[in-house]
């Protein structure tokens, strides 16, 4: 029954967004209810009951003008929400510290004499069982494939990750010593993108915030940056996503969670100094410890004082230049990749950036292990995670960057001066309004629309709240062109849901495992380039299949630590199997979609209710995606992927008044914004 229907959708949606726009291309001009719904659709995620007749009442310039200024909109409720959430408040060198990596927690008790029997037997029976073929001694490889041949191997296909007695021996250390898995770091980062995108009154806001975490990917799977980017929502992204586009930049280029995962932080001028000093008698030079002492902390534009010098060994073996930052800077940030740059121009930013890196990128522990006096090692402690400026590893020749001269000497400016040259480019102020305009308006927007927004970045020096200003305000968005013009992604479409409905939800683990099946999992996109805003990318026959399961299982509450009360809406609540199924699809046409459906879509959901068969959809626990199968396997314990891919159980759905929701949920009119 789901198939029959998701086919029939997906025939609507491919017709693409002219076979949408043909219908309401008949009008010149939206109506006021369209142009409400629009801007609730654009500027937030989406109406809630009663949004409609609220931003009546205080007119709709005035709406928009309260989310271009969010700092004036009170969010308490919002704030509420996630007060609990404990990691958006600890910096990084806490979260290494409460939330460590087992592997590195292992080594150190091992090496302190402190690792448990019990761990360490689990731990020795996993490192064996890691054995694959090819790898290691032909004396390991045979006994790993004997351990896997035997009968009472718990473990027999050799993945470490499998094996249930490590999993439930680290479980067991950690609870006893007030330690926390590092998993559940990122699944709270998520709920908190959830509850502040489903209950924040500043709406643009956290659009802006999705916006720009797109715009500046970075992958939560990689190595640390699943400890550093909650500073990277809290601290760069945030604070930045309405402001100047400079002062952003800035702060993603000093941003430890983008300098890891673009790996800028091992990147040193081939010409500096054979290697970082080693402490002598268990000492750093006293220079760089009166340094450390005046540490300033997390701040945008300023010079940075350097951080203690560490021995060679704690930044890495590899040296050299890495043109990853300075490539992606240019092609994904800035320019675009038709930007006017060049090879030579990469090399040269890349050098610009050498020394731009992080003081004890994978934890203080570690670090400070290696450092011979206790204060010292405990200030290394406290600062972990943290941006610095290495001049020791920089590159201090003269460069040429886009044809301006960089003098030598510059030492930290040299970075500074690269994002101001790229913050002021024409090109950078097309690329971004680009960007903007198809986020906001279309797929492909009028060239008109981008020049105009373009200007406006380039008259208000990259001041973001204007140029939104400029393309909000244009009659290309005003138009019924751009109605429903965009495809919702998947963060969209269930943030949407939820407020349509009024849900209440904790944003737990349940709803980011929902978003990763529809194809987006928060945090989860593994090259620098985020995840497509167009309609091609998401507008294919399993996608929809997987948004309409996740309509029809919100609506029937199967989704834990979520609710929906769908009896609110209905005039006789208690209406039995006789109720009039066109009046109840009319009245939630009316609170999901402002009663603004095609009738085609309309009789061929109408058809699908009145036949008198079950809806089957799966029931809660569904496996997650590629990308989170391998964010979650770099950490323990996880579920197998082997028993996270078995078949879900399913669940019937007869209720009629369920079955109109999920379906309306399901419908274009609704995947659409």
């Amino acid at each position: 029954a789901v198939a029959s229907v998701a086919a029939i959708l997906l025939n609507v949606c491919v017709a693409g967004v002219q076979g949408q726009r043909g219908r309401v291309v008949q009008s010149a001009r939206l109506s006021e209810d369209q142009r409400i719904l629009h801007v609730l659709n654009r500027l937030g995620f989406g109406a809630r009951p009663g949004d409609l007749a609220r931003v009546k009442s205080i007119g709709l310039d005035n709406y928009i003008n309260q989310q271009l200024n969010p700092e004036k909109i009170s969010d308490a409720v919002s704030e509420a929400k996630v007060k609990d959430l404990t990691v958006l408040k600890m910096t990084t060198a806490e979260l290494y510290e409460e939330f460590p990596q087992p592997g590195q927690l292992l080594r150190r008790l091992e090496r302190s004499g402190d690792l448990p029997a019990s761990l360490a037997a689990a731990r020795g029976n996993r490192a064996t069982l890691a054995a694959q073929p090819g790898v290691g001694s032909a004396a390991a490889e045979k006994e790993a494939e004997a351990m896997r041949a035997a009968p009472d191997n718990p473990n027999p296909d050799g993945n470490p990750q499998n094996n249930e007695k490590y999993r439930a021996a680290l479980r067991e250390y950690y609870q006893q010593n007030g330690l926390q898995l590092p998993q559940r770091i990122v699944a709270e980062l998520q709920a908190s993108r959830i509850l502040r995108a489903v209950y924040s009154e500043r709406q643009l806001q956290e659009v802006m915030v999705d916006f720009w975490t797109n715009h500046f990917n970075v992958f939560a799977g990689k190595g640390a940056d699943r400890w550093l980017l909650i500073s990277y929502d809290r601290d760069t992204i945030r604070p930045n996503a309405m402001g100047k586009f400079s002062e952003l930049l800035s702060a993603t280029a000093q941003s430890p969670a983008m300098l890891f995962y673009l790996d800028n932080f091992q990147s040193v001028s081939p010409n500096a100094s054979a290697g970082l000093p080693r402490p002598q008698n268990g000492r750093v030079n006293r220079r760089a410890n009166q340094q450390m002492d005046r540490f300033p902390g997390a701040g945008r534009g300023a010079q940075r004082p350097a951080a203690p010098q560490l021995p060679a060994n704690a930044q890495g073996r590899r040296r050299g230049i890495n043109e990853n930052y300075a490539r992606e800077l240019m092609e994904l940030h800035t320019l675009g990749v038709d930007g006017g740059y060049s090879q030579k121009d990469v090399q040269e930013v890349a050098r610009c950036f050498t020394g731009w890196t992080i003081l004890a990128p994978r934890g203080g522990v570690a670090a400070a292990e290696l450092m011979g006096n206790a204060a010292r090692a405990e200030r290394l402690r406290e600062n972990a995670g943290r941006f610095f400026f290495n001049q020791r590893v920089h590159d201090d020749g003269e460069k040429i960057v886009l044809g301006h001269k960089i003098p030598a000497g510059g030492g930290f400016k040299d970075g500074l001066m690269v994002l101001d040259i790229l913050a002021h480019h024409p090109a950078t102020a097309e690329f971004v309004a680009t960007k903007l305009a198809r986020y906001f308006v279309s797929d492909n927007p009028p060239a008109a629309l981008v020049d105009r927004a373009a200007a406006a970045f380039t008259k208000t020096n990259g001041d973001i709240r204007e140029t939104l200003r400029a393309i909000i305000s244009s009659p290309e968005f005003n138009s019924p062109e751009a109605y429903r013009a965009k495809v919702k992604r998947p963060f969209e479409l269930a943030i949407s849901a939820m407020r349509a409905l009024g849900a209440e939800t904790n944003g737990g683990p349940q709803l980011h495992q929902w978003i990763a099946r529809m194809g987006e999992p928060l945090y989860g996109f593994q090259t620098p380039n985020g995840y497509s805003d167009t309609a091609e990318s998401w507008v294919n026959t399993g996608g929809l299949l997987e948004r309409l399961n996740f309509g029809l299982t919100l609506a029937s509450n199967q989704i834990p630590g979520t609710r929906v009360n769908l009896k609110q809406f209905l005039i006789n609540a208690d209406a039995g199997p006789s109720v009039d199924k066109a009046q109840i699809m009319d009245r939630f046409l009316s609170v999901i979609v402002a009663g603004d459906m095609a009738p085609k879509t309309r009789e061929t959901l109408l058809k699908q209710l009145n036949e008198q068969t079950a809806i089957v959809v799966p029931a809660e626990g569904a496996r997650m995606n590629e990308g989170m199968n391998e964010m979650s396997s770099t950490e323990l314990p996880v579920r197998p992927r082997q028993q996270s891919q078995q078949a879900r159980a399913e669940a019937n759905i007869t209720d009629p008044v369920t079955k109109i929701v999920g379906l309306i949920l399901g419908s274009p009119e609704f995947q659409r914004q």
